[in-house]
């Protein structure tokens, strides 16, 4: 694998000129008193050690992209938290990384479901002709920010992961340090639609073009549990009888088999029936998305009590996770 990790295992792995980039962002600050930009530190959280301790196996939630089908993911948190099971971490694509960021910083299901519920296309949307884009992500940045309170990645209740794809080279950045917002920017910044997001000098684009749904991501940071979910709009599913919807589907077919590949290698996956090809800015069905996540949720609960039980963990304890300040 290529790229940066905020994981020493796996972030020797980054190319020399990406890593050094990134390690000199982490001691840059966007003004006096700011949060620091975006950038990937070695992993401040000892999983092997804190499984240990707790005596109990590393449980990740993994959420991947798919634009508006993200409101999918809140279902299934609110699945998850009805039967006490609260990951250890988050890593997100996109999509995923808006979602998992939010929860991440204390919120619980039903909040979640207020902020969807409440959230406007003008909250996040803002229009900006350039060569690279149409639409400028500083108000998805923003819109993240106010949503944590302005906490750092390093610092959130549930340590987040955020994938992006360095532009230049495209290698995979797992961003786990400094502005959270800025984070979840590069992560959603869909190429030909958002303006890259530069940090650092260096321009960054969605996740999900080199890990749709980053189960490989979870696994090396030291997961032994992984429920991924998969939120990928489907082939089959997709209009193209348009400009439009055949860049869609080339973005489709490419995802798609990326996903099916890394998705062998979670212990549960968690797939809602979303036929519907909902627009990324869509605020439309979002009940109906959101009961989607509760659906297929509800009928994986018994494989993830299995996985569960192979760790001789029976899922039905009350799961405890103490944040490492």
């Amino acid at each position: 694998m290529t790229g940066v990790v905020g994981c020493q295992s796996i972030g020797a792995q980054a190319t020399k000129a990406t890593d050094q980039a990134l390690i000199s962002s982490s001691k840059s600050t966007q003004g006096s008193g700011e949060i620091a930009e975006a950038h990937v530190v070695p992993n401040q959280v000892d999983f092997k050690k804190l499984k240990q301790q707790n005596k109990r196996p590393i449980v990740a939630l993994v959420l991947g992209s798919g634009g508006a089908r993200g409101y999918a993911h809140i279902g299934v948190i609110q699945v998850l938290e009805q039967h006490g099971i609260r990951p250890d971490f988050i890593v997100g694509t996109s999509a995923g990384s808006i979602v998992g960021s939010i929860y991440a910083s204390g919120k619980s299901a039903d909040e979640l479901r207020d902020i969807a519920l409440n959230m406007k296309p003008a909250d996040v949307r803002e229009i900006r002709l350039d060569k690279k884009g149409v639409l400028d992500g500083k108000k998805v940045e923003d819109y993240v920010n106010t949503q944590v309170d302005h906490v750092p990645l390093e610092k959130l209740k549930i340590p987040m992961y955020v994938v992006a794809t360095e532009l230049q080279e495209g290698h995979k950045v797992v961003f786990n340090a400094g502005n959270t917002g800025q984070a979840v920017r590069a992560s959603v910044s869909i190429p030909s639609m958002f303006i890259p997001a530069v940090i650092q000098k260096q321009e960054y684009v969605d996740g999900g073009l080199v890990s749709p749904v980053p189960v490989d991501t979870a696994r090396e940071l030291g997961a032994d549990i992984i429920i991924a979910v998969d939120i990928l709009a489907k082939p089959i599913h997709t209009e193209t009888s348009n400009v439009w919807g055949l860049f869609n589907q080339n973005i489709n077919i490419m995802q798609f088999y990326l996903a099916k590949e890394e998705m062998k290698r979670a212990d549960v996956v968690i797939q809602p029936d979303l036929r519907e090809k909902a627009h990324i800015f869509d605020v439309k069905g979002r009940e109906a998305t959101m009961q989607a996540g509760v659906e297929a949720a509800d009928e994986k609960l018994n494989e993830i009590s299995l996985a569960y039980a192979k760790h001789y963990y029976p899922l039905n304890q009350n799961i405890q996770y103490t944040v490492q300040q």
